[in-house]
C-alpha cells in the first residue's frame, strides 16, 4: 500500500509571483500591480512594503503570522514590525488559524474586511457566501458541497487550493472572531456572546475560545479596550478598504427609503428590523478617524447579531476591493473619468431581498420618486404596525409585508396598473412557495433564468435584483435606458441592448460597479465623447441613480 499524501496547507500552495527585479520602484505602482492579481497572495516583497506603509488598501487581503509569538496580524498592525525571518504571510484569517496562529489583540483581525470576491473559483465563492450565511451552523459539509455542485472531498480540495483552509476551519474562524469582537466592544454577557457565535454550550464555547485565542473569554473583558454600552444597545466597528463614499451611498438609499421602515439623514442610516412583535433597530454612521462604519444595534436577540452584521456589510459593500475593480476599468476612458469623479463609489445593496424585488417591480417604467410613493402606500396597507418599545425608541413603526400577505392582495387599490399588480402577486407567490429565492451563493445566470420565468419580470428587473439583493458583482441590466445613453457614441442617442451587453464584456467580473459609475456620470461628459479634456463638462445627478 502506497503512502497517503499529507493534507495540503497554506504554505504548500504556491502561486506564480512577479520577479522582485521587475517590480517598479514607485510604491503606488507596486501596490496597483499586486491588486490586479486576483486570487493570489501578493509576493513577499509586496506584502512587506504594504506592511511597512500600514496600507489600509491591503487590509484583509493578507495576514502576517509571526512564528516567534504565535500570533497573526493585519497589515495595519501598530506593533513594531517583527524580523522578516519570523514572518509567514497567509491569504486570510482561516488559513492562519489552521496553521496554529492566534489573532492579535492590538490590531484585531476581526475588524478586517473579507476578500471572498478575490477567489477565482466560482464554487468556492458560492460556498464562502453560504458559510457566511450560516450554512455550516446547523448543516453539514456534504450538504454545503451539494449546494455548489461538488462532492465533500472536492469541496475540501478546492478550498485548500483557493482559500488555504477547509470549510469547517473557515466557519470556526468566523465564529471565533465574532466572539472576540463582541467581548471587546460590547458589554454583552458571555452567555449571550456564546449564543451570538453559534454555541449552545457555554463549556464548548469557553474551550473553543481558549484554544483559538490562547485565553479564556473572561480575560478579554479584563482588557482596557473592553467597552460598555447602554442596556439593550451595542456598537460594533465595521472595517473596510478605503476609499468609501459614504455620503453618496446615503444619498442613493435616501431616495429609496420607505417611510415607517427606514430613515436616512446626511450622516446616518436607520432602520427598524425583526418581526412586528419583536422589533430591533440599527443605526449606521461613519467613524471619524478610521476607515470604519459604526453599527449600533438595539434590542436584538444575540443569535440575530451575525445576520445583522452580515446584512449591513453587504448593504454598504464593505468587503469590496475597489483597487481590483478600478484596475479592470482603467483602460476604458469613460469609466476612468467616472472613477476620477467618484473613486469611493460602491454598489449599495438592500436589507432584504424580497423587499428589494417588490421595489424593483414597483419601479418599472416610473421614476424613483413614484416608486417610493407606491412603496409607502403598500406598506401602509399591508405592512404590520409595530407597537413595541424598540419601534417607539427609533421612531419607525412598520414592518414590510411578508410575501404570503401580498400573494392575494388587491394591489390595484394603491394605484398600481392591473398588469403590474398581477406581477407583484406572482412574485410574492413564487417567493412564498420557494420557487424564487434570494439566498446567497446563487449563480447569476441561474437566478436570472428563475426570475424571468415569472410573468412580468424581464431581464432588466432580474439583473437589478441580482445586483442589489444578491450582491452579485457581475450583474448588468443591459436594457437600462440611462446605461444605453451614457455608452452611446457622439451623434447616437442610445445603444441597443445587445450593443450595451457587448460593451460590458470587458468589465467582467465587476459590471455592477460599472452600472453605478455610469448612473452617476454627468450626462454631458458621456455626450461629449468621453474625452474629459474640454473643460466644459458640468455635474449633475441622474434620475436613474
Amino acid at each position: 500500500m502506497g503512502l497517503r499524501p499529507a493534507p495540503l496547507s497554506a504554505q504548500d500552495i504556491r502561486v506564480r509571483k512577479r520577479r522582485v527585479a521587475a517590480i517598479a520602484t514607485a510604491y503606488d505602482r507596486v501596490m496597483t500591480d499586486a491588486l490586479t492579481a486576483i486570487d493570489t497572495l501578493p509576493s513577499r516583497e509586496i506584502c512587506f512594503r504594504a506592511m511597512a506603509a500600514k496600507d489600509h488598501r491591503f487590509d484583509g487581503l493578507f495576514f502576517i503570522a509571526v512564528r516567534s509569538t504565535g500570533i497573526y496580524c493585519r497589515p495595519v498592525c501598530p506593533a513594531t514590525a517583527p524580523k522578516r525571518e519570523n514572518i509567514t504571510f497567509y491569504a486570510n484569517a482561516a488559513a492562519a488559524t489552521a496553521a496554529g496562529y492566534r489573532p492579535c489583540l492590538r490590531c484585531r483581525p476581526e475588524l478586517s474586511p473579507e476578500a471572498h470576491a478575490q477567489v477565482r473559483e466560482e464554487a468556492v465563492r458560492r460556498a464562502l457566501a453560504l458559510i457566511a450565511d450560516g450554512a455550516l451552523q446547523d448543516g453539514s459539509a456534504d450538504a454545503l458541497a451539494a449546494r455548489v455542485g461538488l462532492s465533500a472531498r472536492q469541496l475540501q480540495r478546492v478550498f485548500l487550493t483557493h482559500v488555504g483552509a477547509t470549510p469547517h476551519t473557515v466557519h470556526a474562524t468566523r465564529r471565533l472572531l465574532l466572539a472576540k469582537q463582541l467581548l471587546t466592544e460590547t458589554a454583552l454577557p458571555v452567555t449571550d456572546v456564546a449564543l451570538a457565535a453559534g454555541y449552545n454550550s457555554l463549556r464548548r464555547f469557553n474551550a473553543a475560545f481558549k484554544s483559538g485565542c490562547g485565553m479564556p473569554p473572561s480575560a478579554i473583558r479584563r482588557l482596557k479596550s473592553a467597552a460598555s454600552a447602554p442596556s439593550g444597545t451595542l456598537t460594533l466597528r465595521l472595517g473596510y478598504r478605503p476609499p468609501l463614499d459614504f455620503p453618496m451611498l446615503l444619498r442613493f438609499l435616501a431616495k429609496r427609503a420607505i417611510p415607517g421602515i427606514e430613515r436616512v439623514s446626511d450622516d446616518r442610516y436607520e432602520r427598524v428590523i425583526g418581526t412586528a412583535d419583536a422589533s430591533s433597530w440599527i443605526r449606521v454612521r461613519a467613524a471619524s478617524e478610521r476607515p470604519e462604519l459604526l453599527l449600533e444595534i438595539g434590542n436584538a436577540d444575540p443569535r440575530a447579531i451575525p445576520g445583522i452584521v452580515r446584512r449591513v456589510r453587504r448593504m454598504f459593500d464593505l468587503d469590496a476591493d475597489l483597487r481590483a475593480v478600478h484596475a479592470v476599468f482603467a483602460t476604458d476612458p469613460l469609466l476612468k473619468q467616472a472613477i476620477d469623479l467618484h473613486p469611493g463609489l460602491r454598489v449599495p445593496c438592500a436589507w432584504d431581498g424580497f423587499e428589494l424585488a417588490v421595489r424593483a417591480v414597483l419601479g418599472q417604467q416610473i421614476s424613483v420618486a413614484g416608486a417610493t410613493t407606491l412603496a409607502r402606500r403598500l406598506v401602509e396597507h399591508w405592512g404590520e404596525p409595530r407597537t413595541d418599545a424598540a419601534a417607539t425608541q427609533i421612531g419607525l413603526d412598520r414592518a414590510f409585508p411578508f410575501p404570503e400577505r401580498l400573494r392575494d392582495a388587491p394591489l390595484e387599490s394603491i394605484g398600481l396598473p392591473r398588469t403590474r399588480a398581477a406581477t407583484l402577486r406572482g412574485l410574492s407567490a413564487a417567493v412564498a412557495d420557494g420557487r424564487l429565492s434570494f439566498d446567497p451563493g446563487q449563480p447569476l445566470q441561474e437566478f436570472v433564468e428563475c426570475a424571468t420565468a415569472l410573468h412580468g419580470i424581464g431581464a432588466w428587473t432580474a439583473q437589478y435584483i441580482a445586483m442589489r439583493a444578491l450582491a452579485l458583482p457581475d450583474a448588468f441590466p443591459a436594457g437600462d435606458l440611462v446605461l444605453q445613453q451614457r455608452l452611446a457614441p457622439p451623434g447616437i442617442a442610445r445603444l441597443s441592448e445587445r450593443a450595451t451587453e457587448a460593451r460590458s464584456q470587458a468589465w467582467r467580473p465587476w459590471r455592477a460597479y460599472a452600472v453605478l459609475h455610469l448612473w452617476h456620470l454627468p450626462a454631458d461628459i458621456a455626450s461629449c465623447g468621453s474625452c474629459g479634456s474640454c473643460g466644459s463638462c458640468g455635474s449633475m445627478e441622474t434620475a436613474a441613480a
